[in-house]
């Protein structure tokens, strides 16, 4: 399953990464939607959930996330809804780790 959120916050961090593997962080920027698949080896075996997904938060509920690779890109995002079947697009697409 997917999951969109929408950027509300992230720190400068982001911006200043020129990584190769990294660039995309480059890209964030707040108030844009996100879609954010929960695929296997993160999702756990029992409840078949990635943590972090925001089950059972409201959408005015402020979630935390960080960026894998760089502790300091991290900033917050409000859960927009989950999709049983994923359509994210090339482009501000990501995976729970």
């Amino acid at each position: 399953y997917c999951v969109e959120f929408r950027t509300e916050s992230l720190s400068h961090h982001c911006a200043l990464e020129n990584r190769p593997f990294a660039r995309w962080m480059q890209y964030l920027r707040e108030g844009h939607t996100v879609c954010v698949a929960c695929q296997p080896p993160a999702m756990n075996t029992d409840t078949h959930r990635c943590a972090g997904d925001g089950h059972n938060a409201d959408g005015d509920k402020i979630l935390h996330w960080e960026a894998i690779g760089n502790s300091q890109c991290q900033g917050t995002w409000k859960k927009i809804r989950q999709l049983a079947h994923c359509s994210c697009p090339l482009v501000h697409s990501f995976i729970f780790t």
